[in-house]
């Protein structure tokens, strides 16, 4: 079954202690590499506040609200 999953942060959250380097966990959804951050965040540096949007490989698209 497909699911639309919200995501209202589009930073990382940094896990600083107890590692060598510092860790990043993905917040945005959009990680290839999850629950670790691969820089996917940065496609939604230009979006609207309070707007939803559908990402795939190459594109976005805001979802109409129907309700």
């Amino acid at each position: 079954m497909a699911r639309l999953v919200k995501h209202e942060q589009n930073l990382p959250y940094e896990i600083p202690e107890g590692t060598e380097l510092p860790v990043y966990i993905c917040a945005c959804g959009l990680s290839k590499t999850k629950p670790f951050c691969d820089g996917s965040h940065r496609r939604t540096k230009d979006e609207n506040a309070g707007e939803i949007y559908v990402y795939d490989e190459n594109s976005r698209v805001p979802v109409i609200k129907q309700y």
